[in-house]
């Protein structure tokens, strides 16, 4: 048993190793076992960026998720934390750490949804409480541990171009009464966005902020008979549902540095949902 957990670490110490000398560009993506998360995965990893895949469940369900990102071209490594918890993140920016010796992108993706849809006149502390902790705590405080990284990066190598990509949504400024919590950690996610664009100017560390719209996945699965029919009849003026790629071509074009004079800004992934149309 001792040999094989002696191995084992040799081989993830070699794995590191390996991992470092390569030197990509390397991105770290919450919540990218699937949906979103994991279609900006895929669109990074062809863009030639390495990977920390990131997710609250075990590695078993990563599997899948890891195998095409790999097949995109990337390195990948897939590390389990909740990002709701202090410990959690901390060990997450050390794990990247001692797997790839830099980080050029975060990604703060990981969301859930409310555990029930509640009328906010009835609405209960302990949803809002564990709703909060996961969309925006845990964003804002993983935004600063690898903020403060990537300023020692940038010290040490001018050249570095980090970069923050928020992911929030069109409920950061579009009242849904059923799930109030879900609509305030996504407008708190658009403020923090200005607030670190606006910390991190001075050190060249761009800070941005993806809001997609009605997108395909496991969170909107629930709801796709309600806006099959809305979207038709032109909810979105371009008449369909988004995609996880949608969302990941965005992300690329900003990783990949294409608006080097911008920072805090909002880009709308959304079909069009936002024009306000007479």
């Amino acid at each position: 048993m001792f040999a094989d957990l002696t191995v084992s670490r040799l081989e993830k110490q070699t794995t590191a190793m390996a991992f470092k000398e390569n030197n990509k560009p390397v991105a770290l993506i919450t919540g990218s076992r699937k949906g979103i998360g994991l279609g900006i995965a895929l669109e990074l990893a062809s863009s030639g960026f390495d990977m920390v895949l990131n997710g609250s469940s075990a590695i078993d369900s990563a599997i899948d998720a890891m195998g095409k990102v790999k097949a995109a071209g990337a390195r990948v490594r897939y590390i389990q934390t909740d990002i709701s918890n202090s410990k959690d993140r901390d060990r997450l920016i050390a794990e990247t750490q001692d797997s790839f010796g830099r980080l050029d992108i975060l990604v703060n993706n990981a969301a859930v949804a409310p555990l029930v849809r509640e009328d906010i006149l009835k609405a209960n502390e302990q949803s809002f409480d564990r709703l909060i902790s996961i969309n925006l705590k845990g964003p804002y405080f993983l935004t600063q541990l690898a903020a403060n990284w990537m300023i020692l990066q940038k010290k040490e190598d001018p050249n570095r171009d980090p970069k923050i990509i928020n992911v929030s949504s069109i409920s950061a400024y579009t009242a849904s009464p059923l799930r109030g919590d879900y609509c305030i950690s996504k407008a708190g996610i658009s403020m923090m966005t200005a607030l670190f664009a606006a910390r991190l100017a001075e050190y060249g560390i761009g800070v941005f902020e993806i809001r997609p719209g009605i997108v395909a996945t496991d969170m909107t699965a629930p709801v796709k008979d309600r806006y099959d029919p809305l979207i038709r009849k032109g909810l979105t003026p371009i008449r369909r549902w988004g995609q996880p790629a949608d969302i990941g071509k965005a992300v690329a074009a900003i990783a990949l540095g294409y608006f080097p004079f911008s920072t805090g800004e909002v880009f709308n992934i959304d079909g069009g949902f936002h024009l306000r149309i007479l």
